[in-house]
């Protein structure tokens, strides 16, 4: 075993984490949420990632952190027109994984009230590798990216 960050690996195509690849856009690395044990997975749910290995926000010089902003904010538009989202929660943990991530989850129109903010992922619908795919590849066309 090794104690390679995970993410790293991911990037090199290895390791444990999984996810559709979405694009590579400056300093960042966009993936969609990976699939569970029957192949589904939370439509929207994406991440962004730095392409270096910056263990927290903090460690993120002055241009990625512009970068991050825009492509956050482009995302997040994407994600609100895609799926008529409510709002797009956007999030920074920094507590599994010691290597950047920002996780953007829709909140969906009409989930419950009772659902709480940090569970929003549940009111996605689960898809399967074909769906998230052509999801890619609508939010590359948003973001104005080749494949």
């Amino acid at each position: 075993m090794t104690d390679e960050c995970v993410i790293c690996l991911k990037h090199r195509g290895e390791g444990p984490l999984t996810g559709q690849l979405i694009a590579r856009v400056d300093e960042f690395w966009v993936y969609h949420a990976r699939t569970d044990d029957e192949g589904r997975s939370p439509l929207g749910w994406l991440f962004i990632e730095s392409d270096r290995h910056a263990p927290y926000i903090w460690d993120l010089g002055e241009d990625e952190s512009a970068n991050l902003g825009r492509l956050r904010t482009r995302l997040a538009q994407a994600l609100r027109q895609e799926f008529d989202a409510e709002v797009v929660i956007t999030l920074v943990i920094g507590m599994g994984v010691a290597h950047f991530h920002e996780h953007l989850i829709p909140r969906m129109r009409g989930a419950s009230a009772d659902l709480p903010w940090h569970q929003s992922e549940e009111a996605l619908s689960k898809a399967m590798s074909a769906e998230v795919a052509a999801l890619a590849g609508r939010l590359r066309n948003a973001l104005e990216l080749e494949g």
